[in-house]
């Protein structure tokens, strides 16, 4: 699995699997805007980071 496949991965599932100073960049990025890390305990932020990487995700999922 490469580095952006599970900055996807952990972006939607919530579950960190890469270093977390690239999973805050790359959720900047999603969010276009700066995330503080308290931030990241609010369920509405992780319900915004889950719906705009969804696309990704999903064509991850999809058969090549």
């Amino acid at each position: 699995m490469t580095k952006q496949e599970r900055l996807i991965v952990s972006a939607y599932t919530g579950v960190l699997m890469c270093d977390f100073s690239e999973f805050q960049t790359y959720v900047e990025q999603l969010l276009q805007r700066p995330v503080f890390t308290h931030e990241l305990a609010m369920d509405d932020v992780w319900r915004e980071i889950k719906e705009k990487s969804k696309p990704a995700f999903m064509a991850l999922c999809q058969d090549d």
